[in-house]
């Protein structure tokens, strides 16, 4: 098990400019994307960067949420809803009415099974590829106490204990 806080992730700015993410974890192999896990605020209405032969996973964490629209979709971004679009299709967000929302990323290789993406609280999740576990307010993961915005990451099955939600991403063919 491997457990990532705040002081493990590093910054970056967006790839169209508009605002800046928090990187949690990324896998490459031949300097490749094959996952990345972020963290990114949507303050205003305004194109989302484009990412092609990547799927993509978003989950609204504060904030009123958004609408998400372009070719092929329409999604509105409620909080703890995961919702998926592909990476390579021109999206735009919308009906932020100047109230900004914190959004959890996961992005994996198209050439990879799509992930998994759920909320969960007090539950046993089985193994089964990589687990990737966003805490949303301290509780136990596997009897270790971990707090909010902590990743962990396991292999193993893993038992959340506590008062507050995990997202919970499930990651098969690494």
């Amino acid at each position: 098990m491997i457990h990532l806080t705040p002081a493990d992730y590093t910054r970056q700015p967006w790839k169209n400019g508009r605002g800046s993410t928090t990187e949690l974890w990324r896998l490459e192999r031949d300097d490749q994307l094959l996952v990345r896990l972020s963290r990114a605020s949507v303050v205003e209405d305004g194109p989302f960067s484009l990412f092609p032969g990547i799927e993509r996973n978003l989950t609204v964490l504060d904030g009123p949420g958004f609408r998400l629209a372009g070719p092929g979709v329409d999604l509105r971004c409620t909080p703890l809803e995961p919702v998926a679009f592909p990476g390579d299709v021109p999206v735009t967000a919308t009906e932020t009415n100047g109230e900004p929302s914190e959004e959890f990323n996961v992005r994996t290789a198209r050439s990879l099974p799509k992930p998994e993406v759920t909320v969960v609280q007090d539950a046993d999740l089985p193994a089964g590829g990589t687990l990737a576990l966003l805490a949303l307010g301290p509780c136990l993961v596997n009897g270790e106490g971990i707090n909010r915005d902590d990743l962990v990451l396991t292999e193993g099955p893993a038992s959340l204990r506590g008062d507050w939600p995990v997202i919970a991403v499930r990651l098969s063919g690494l």
